[in-house]
């Protein structure tokens, strides 16, 4: 909490490998579009990684969403980002940016600052010294700044989808439906703009996927999805 009583949600992105803090962002929210803008200022700078570790919380997951995807997460997955979850409870699967928080905690938040713009200088200056001035043991004694090597992978927006072996490429409605003639097969709104692909499988029976993942099939007759095996949920991931 900031000294005017304003709570600061701190969104912060480390690089895994070398544990330099890519960014630390003085947040009012956990608004996705807060995170939206965030993460796409980072990847503009410093490219696309190949994998996102998070834990199950907002803007990352939903939990009433499908498989527990945020607008986000599915943003991620347009871009070829792996989504990585940490299974609740399980906080050491995600230890190096843990202990970073931690540290974050104790040298910047406390006392926290008067307002937003000051709480952005410290974090400002706390990421200076953790990239630059402070040693890690697991990095040889290196700094993350002398490990650190940016993605090759450049941003440029979102690429096409095509679906070549599917019978029907279908956008998904604002209110999150699938609409094939006159029905309308409820979905999940997190997929809202979003292109998919549906197959005819059997008599009625249409399998419905995004990209590479096959996400269930619906019975155009009832009109109900039947979600597959998660493919995203939580994962025991390597330290």
């Amino acid at each position: 909490m900031l000294g005017n009583r304003h709570y600061c949600y701190p969104l912060t992105v480390t690089d895994h490998a070398s544990r330099f803090l890519l960014t630390c962002e003085a947040l009012s929210s956990t608004c996705e579009d807060y995170a939206f803008t965030v993460f796409e200022r980072l990847f503009q700078e410093r490219g696309l990684p190949a994998n996102i570790r998070s834990d199950n919380g907002v803007p990352f997951a939903s939990a009433h969403a499908l498989f527990n995807l945020s607008k986000l997460a599915v943003w991620w997955l347009r871009l070829g980002i792996g989504i990585e979850r940490i299974q609740p409870g399980h906080p050491q699967q995600n230890g190096r940016h843990e202990r970073m928080h931690l540290t974050l905690k104790k040298e910047a938040t406390k006392p926290a600052a008067l307002n937003f713009l000051q709480q952005q200088a410290r974090f400002d200056d706390f990421i200076e010294v953790f990239n630059n001035e402070r040693p890690h043991e697991a990095l040889e004694m290196k700094c993350p700044a002398e490990v650190y090597q940016p993605s090759t992978r450049a941003y440029q927006g979102l690429p096409d989808i095509d679906y070549p072996f599917h019978d029907k490429i279908i956008v998904v409605t604002n209110c999150g439906r699938i609409c094939l003639g006159h029905k309308k097969i409820n979905f999940s709104t997190v997929f809202a703009g979003q292109a998919v692909g549906i197959k005819e499988v059997q008599d009625d029976i249409w399998l419905v996927s995004f990209m590479d993942y096959d996400l269930g099939y619906f019975d155009l007759e009832t009109r109900v999805l039947q979600p597959l095996e998660n493919p995203f949920g939580p994962k025991v991931l390597p330290m």
